[in-house]
């Protein structure tokens, strides 16, 4: 199986390349086929220019500049369109991902989950640095679309996920343009009944640059887009559900009866989150 990892990059010249060069070491210790595929959101800062410089030493590295507005959620929707891989992983340009978290996503896709959530906030996640005023804001969203949907997915903001091929072929059309993608794309999985793993995964803080998530920019977008899936989900009578999904079945294992590969904090044998 080989695992495609998109990259949004606007203006991250001074963290891309050490993202990219950590992601190479990781996958290639872990012998993992992979394809990393930053996408250079209107940057002006020489950020494609910074993997370019790379890509010559690894073919599985390149660098588009997306034809889309600017935007987080038109870069990703770019790089969905242009990724090659059997499965898909969102990862941050800012080194706030784990490659080991990479990888651990990468084995439980291989044990035949659909979709990989990573949380930073249950058993065994950690984050480093967070703003506290950010975290109190996380926090309820996060509360609020948990209660809403009965998930028991505490870090469904989280932009950190990973998805089979087939997944994102029937998430489409995708509608955000913004971050309320990283809450669009695994909620949209969920109701249409994709099977999905949680595990905790570590956070941290950008060192260089500063954020691009504008929160009181964002508010009523993230709204319109749960409210949009929770609609689906209540009132299109499952037309947009995968075609062998059975009522009640949302959250069972991939797989019924073995282990899950996971390691200390991740849940085994079961479908969800802490």
């Amino acid at each position: 199986m080989k695992l495609s990892l998109v990259i949004p990059a606007h203006n991250e010249a001074q963290s891309i390349g050490e993202t990219v060069q950590t992601l190479r070491s990781e996958l290639l210790r872990e012998e993992i086929d992979y394809e990393i595929l930053v996408i250079d959101d209107s940057s002006s800062d020489g950020t494609g220019d910074v993997v370019i410089n790379i890509a010559p030493g690894d073919p599985n590295v390149r660098c588009e500049r997306s034809t889309n507005p600017p935007g987080f959620g038109h870069a990703v929707r770019a790089g969905l369109e242009l990724y090659t891989g059997d499965a898909v992983a969102i990862v941050m340009a800012d080194l706030s991902d784990s490659p080991t978290d990479v990888v651990h996503y990468y084995r439980m896709l291989e044990y035949g989950y659909d979709c990989v959530f990573g949380t930073r906030f249950g058993l065994g996640g950690t984050t480093h640095d967070y703003p506290l005023g950010k975290l109190i804001i996380n926090r309820i969203v996060n509360a609020w679309i948990r209660v809403l949907f009965r998930h028991g997915y505490n870090d469904t903001t989280n932009a950190f996920k990973a998805y089979r091929r087939d997944v994102i072929d029937q998430l489409q059309p995708l509608l955000s343009n913004h971050f309320n993608l990283t809450v669009e794309l695994p909620l949209k999985a969920i109701v249409r009944g994709f099977s999905y793993a949680v595990v905790p995964v570590s956070w941290t803080n950008r060192r260089h640059g500063e954020s691009k998530l504008r929160l009181q920019e964002m508010g009523s977008r993230y709204l319109f887009i749960v409210l949009y899936v929770w609609l689906e989900d209540h009132l299109s009578r499952g037309d947009y559900r995968r075609p062998d999904f059975e009522l009640g079945d949302r959250r069972r294992p991939a797989m019924k009866g073995h282990g899950l590969p996971a390691r200390d904090g991740a849940e085994r044998g079961a479908v969800g989150g802490p």
